[in-house]
């Protein structure tokens, strides 16, 4: 085994100018992420500079099998914390041999959207709590609990210490660290109130940037817990019953909101988000009613509410914001599984585009 150790972690730069890029897209389902490595004859730092790529989209559910093509376009460049050095992870999306985006592609409109001068302008920026479970890889139980049983009620969980309280915690600061590594924009992590569920935070991120960073974090998470035998879940509610659920709640802000009299610009931002409630409920992850009851710091999946301090409200506005008069607000409605780039352009779209 050392000799594979030595082998895995060679340095390429003592021997080659060549580099390994990992191209990676999401699948089929929308959840599933795909990847593949190639050769390049040396460092890149601008994904424009990347070859276009193509792949079997027949077996991602992205093509029928008599005409399979799909091609990767690269998008952001990230560093690989896996083989180091001046290799390199690419968030590529995805489109047909004719340049059409396909169905699955849900960068290329969130990039419309982004693009547009009147969200530009805004600068808006997203901080990401994206929670997740980690899982025994052959019996899709949580790590650390009894098998076929369950640990303590929730409560000492929670930012909590000690083997008895925190699972997993090796996978979690391997993931915080590689991330740093990579060049992604992870402001922290804690254990969550469900034992063996975590967070991290992406973010603050501009634009479609923070999908690409929360697309790349999501990929190492799941390289890590490869090598470390377990199972990633972003299932919203992994464990049915009296366990909170997981989500990904967007904290969001423009550069309106950030200025004085931001608080009335937010006030508004949030009515918007009110009128659109079911169009947001139905675009924030599958399986997301299991999660939103009005139980475990969720709203009601069917009403809309917000408040200040309110971990039982659709959208929670900061203690902070409101004595500063302005900064930011959390949309609290997205699932753990969501698309990023559906979220953020989402809310840019409502906020700031829609004129009701």
């Amino acid at each position: 085994m050392s000799l594979l150790s030595d082998l895995i972690n060679l340095n390429l730069s003592e021997s080659t100018e060549k580099i390994i890029a990992e191209y990676i897209w999401v699948g089929g389902s929308g959840l599933d992420i795909r990847s593949k490595a190639r050769t390049l004859p040396g460092p890149v730092s601008d994904p424009a500079k990347l070859p276009k790529w193509n792949y079997d989209g027949s077996s991602t559910n992205q093509a029928p099998g008599e005409d399979s093509e799909v091609i990767l376009y690269p998008q952001a460049i990230f560093r690989d914390p896996f083989r180091r050095g001046s290799n390199i992870l690419v968030i590529c999306d995805v489109y047909t041999p004719a340049g059409e985006p396909l169905p699955s592609n849900n960068r290329y409109n969130a990039a419309k959207i982004f693009s547009q001068p009147e969200v530009a302008a805004e600068v808006p920026w997203y901080g990401i709590e994206q929670e997740y479970t980690l899982l025994q890889k052959d019996i899709n139980w949580p790590l650390g609990w009894p098998v076929g049983g369950f640990p303590g009620p929730q409560g000492p969980y929670y930012c909590g210490i000690g083997a008895d309280k925190a699972y997993g915690r090796d996978i979690v600061d391997a993931h915080y660290k590689a991330c740093l590594y990579a060049g992604i924009n992870i402001s922290g992590i804690n254990g969550e109130v469900m034992p063996d569920q975590w967070e991290f935070q992406v973010g603050p991120s501009v634009g479609i940037s923070a999908g690409d960073e929360i697309w790349a974090a999501r990929y190492i998470l799941e390289r890590i817990t490869e090598v470390a035998g377990a199972v990633v879940s972003f299932d919203p509610k992994p464990i049915p019953g009296d366990w909170n659920g997981a989500g990904a709640h967007t904290n969001y802000s423009t550069k309106s909101m950030r200025e004085d009299g931001g608080y009335e610009v937010i006030k508004k931002a949030i009515e918007k988000l009110g009128l659109k409630h079911k169009e947001h409920i139905a675009a924030y992850g599958t399986g997301n009613e299991r999660r939103l009851t009005g139980k475990h710091e969720t709203a009601d999946i069917h009403t809309f509410s917000w408040g200040v301090a309110n971990r039982g409200a659709s959208v929670r506005v900061g203690r902070e914001t409101e004595k500063d008069g302005k900064g930011y607000f959390e949309d609290r409605r997205p699932a753990s599984n969501m698309d990023p780039y559906v979220v953020t352009s989402m809310i840019a779209e409502t906020t700031i585009l829609w004129k009701p």
